[in-house]
């Protein structure tokens, strides 16, 4: 922006000394704080460079337009991270390490219990006067970056993933009653003596935990002082079109992710050592376990990269005290207007109280808090929900979520910011904007609704040979009670009746063979015989018997899926569009050398009430929707879930969702009445603002 802007001497390769440059909000601290303090030894000349080495060339990039691109791939790479390749990958790393939705839930609310833990530290000091905003959040994406690759380190610390044992998982008839106990045992003994499956991995969800509370660490200055930092340097005017560019790339983040980490998956997770060939193994099968841990190299490798430039960002812009001169306060009118706004609250308590006597900012964060449960929630779990709900892979899952979440997310976040500037709103009018998005979004949820009937699995959602199935998961049928067969050796197959079975043995097929990456079992005395079929060529060499099963997952026949993605599509464009407002009112409606602060108080509020319990909520209720759960030979070592419900899974998370857009529109509207706009509000030009 040329009003940001600073004549340079291109001969001169050090910037000569600068007066005290004052990194406040307040246009009236500025003022005060110009008067009366003298130069001083921390001050920083507004110009983009390291530890002293700022060449005038370099100079073109200190502008607020340069700041806010490396700002917005910090952003991005959060949500990339966080939101994107961690989320995309939970249900594949449940079934890698045997691990529980409640289990995930923890690791996912990791992230948030370190934001919690920072914010107040972060934005207190990243907020005062002299302070380099720019620092911390170069400093905050080192951090991320190394949490990144301690999240991988699981993958390197255990042992090769061997979806079956060696042998043929078959049926042998023992002519002896079946014994659960004693087979079990055996099958527990011969995987000890090789690369069993049975092994403890629940100690894993410890290393994952402490590479989200790094990711938090990392993260927490990108949207506190990130935030401000944009804020403070450009005009009004123009601060809620930045911050929806920046709020729209940190979305458009979790969008690359999905889509990203959703093709990685399809790269078999031990690809350097294994051939899944070999294992007859290809993406289709129910036991293929994607590389999930491929993505977070490149995110490391990506955030110390933008770290480098943002650290070069001094901690004012060129231009940046002229803009705050010409700001106009819209705090609430119950906040003094007679006291000397030059007195910044320097104790931490005072800022407290200060900030929660505001009814305003206190509604809005209820408001964000009950947002940041449901968004959430559903950014961690929502993968998994529609690949378990449609019955399709986690690579196809991961693109659905890309194809919602790039225009629904990024786009109602931009049209956010965009319709605040095209119809200059005031905090009230803002306020009202989010009430009536919000409204909106509630009648959408039915989209959870939405679900498709569960998949016929034999002996737990279906009987054996179409027959009734039983309340309780009863795999052992008059077919299969002489094989002999564990429940540790999961291994499903899809019969040609359309019916899922636990392993080939539950489905009493005596022969496998391996054809084209895939393995194929015949003679199955649990699956009604087809025999020679001819598969449409005239020669002799056409006709094949058809095998009883092979080791893919059978095709869902529900075709509500097209329904689902448009209503949830819809759905996030009405959520994401009350973002950018939301935070627009949050800024306006408090002091503005409050505003560091107020945003760090706030995401306190919304951590601490939404996002810290959100995924432990969401974990729970997936895991009560489970009805056949893994077994494995340590009983400690839980387990993942098979099989689930897919109607019990899609009402509680319209419940879900339904009560959390509920509570928004009702903080919403209290902070709409309860809003008392200071007594004749103008603009820079004299006008009064309009509401």
């Amino acid at each position: 922006m040329s009003e940001a802007t600073i004549e340079l001497d291109s001969s001169t390769a050090v910037a000569p000394k600068c007066s005290n440059v004052n990194n406040n909000n307040s246009a009236r601290s500025s003022r005060v704080g110009s008067a009366s303090s003298g130069p001083d030894s921390d001050a920083e000349c507004q110009r983009f460079g390291w530890c002293g080495w700022n060449p005038a060339w370099l100079q073109r990039f200190c502008t607020a337009k340069w700041a806010l691109f490396w700002l917005c791939w910090g952003g991005a790479l959060q949500g990339l991270i966080v939101n994107g390749l961690i989320n995309v990958s939970i249900s594949t790393i449940e079934r890698r390490f045997g691990l529980r939705s409640r289990q995930m839930g923890l690791v996912a609310s990791g992230y948030d219990l370190a934001s919690f833990a920072c914010l107040v530290p972060v934005t207190y000091y990243g907020g005062r006067r002299g302070a380099s905003k720019p620092r911390f959040i170069a400093i905050g994406l080192i951090v991320m970056g190394m949490g990144s690759l301690v999240f991988l380190l699981p993958n390197f610390l255990v042992g090769n993933y061997r979806a079956t044992i060696a042998e043929a998982n078959v049926c042998e008839p023992t002519g002896l009653p079946f014994n659960s106990n004693s087979s079990q045992m055996t099958a527990c003994e011969l995987n000890a003596m090789g690369e069993g499956q049975g092994e403890n991995l629940t100690w894993t969800v410890w290393l994952f935990l402490a590479a989200q509370l790094l990711h938090g660490a990392g993260a927490s200055p990108l949207f506190t002082l990130g935030v401000t930092y944009i804020d403070e340097n450009v005009s009004k005017k123009m601060s809620s079109v930045y911050l929806g560019i920046y709020y729209t790339m940190a979305t458009v983040g979790p969008a690359i992710g999905y889509v990203f980490g959703g093709q990685l998956l399809l790269i078999y997770t031990d690809w350097m050592t294994v051939d899944p060939v070999q294992l007859s193994l290809t993406s289709d099968s129910k036991v293929w376990i994607g590389a999930w841990w491929l993505g977070f190299i490149f995110a490391a490798a990506m955030c110390l990269l933008i770290a480098l430039p943002i650290f070069g960002y001094p901690k004012l812009l060129p231009g940046a005290e002229k803009l705050q001169l010409e700001r106009v306060s819209e705090a609430h009118a119950t906040i003094s207007e007679a006291d000397d706004s030059s007195k910044v609250v320097r104790g931490l308590p005072r800022a407290v109280l200060s900030l929660l006597a505001n009814p305003t900012f206190f509604f809005l964060n209820l408001a964000g808090a009950t947002e940041g449960l449901v968004i959430a929630g559903f950014a961690a779990f929502l993968p998994k929900q529609i690949e378990n709900q449609f019955s399709i892979s986690p690579m196809y899952s991961a693109l659905v979520m890309g194809l919602i979440t790039v225009p629904a997310g990024g786009g109602g976040t931009f049209l956010g910011g965009y319709l605040v500037k095209k119809w200059n709103l005031a905090c009230r009018g803002i306020i009202k904007m989010c009430l009536l998005a919000t409204t909106v979004a509630a009648l959408f949820t039915i989209c959870f609704l939405v679900s498709c009937p569960n998949p016929k699995f034999a002996g737990v959602t279906t009987g054996y040979k179409m027959q009734a199935s039983s309340d309780s998961p009863a795999l052992v049928a008059s077919c299969n009670s002489n094989c002999g067969c564990s429940r540790t050796n999961y291994d499903p197959i899809c019969g040609v009746d359309g019916v899922m079975y636990y392993s080939p043995c539950y489905a009493g097929c005596a022969k496998e063979e391996h054809a084209n990456s895939q393995k194929r079992y015949h003679n199955c005395s649990c699956i009604e015989q087809v025999g020679w079929v001819d598969e449409g060529s005239q020669s002799s060499e056409a006709l094949h018997f058809r095998p009883d099963a092979t080791n893919r997952k059978c095709e869902s026949t529900c075709q509500t899926l097209p329904l689902f993605v448009a209503l949830c599509f819809i759905l996030m464009i009405f959520t994401f569009l009350a973002t950018m407002p939301a935070l627009s009112a949050t800024l306006r409606c408090v002091q503005d050398d409050q505003r560091s602060f107020a945003l760090g108080l706030q995401w306190i509020k919304v951590r601490l009430l939404g996002t810290i319990p959100a995924p432990l909520i969401f974990g729970a209720l997936i895991d009560e929707s489970c009805i056949l759960w893994q077994e494995s030979c340590d009983k400690d070592a839980g387990g993942a879930c098979l099989v689930y419900d897919n109607f019990y899974i899609s009402r509680y998370m319209w419940l879900l969702a339904l009560i959390c857009k509920l509570g928004s529109v009702v903080f919403f509207a209290c902070a709409w009445w309860f809003y008392v706009p200071p007594s004749k509000p103008s603009n820079a030009n004299g006008k009064e603002n309009v509401n």
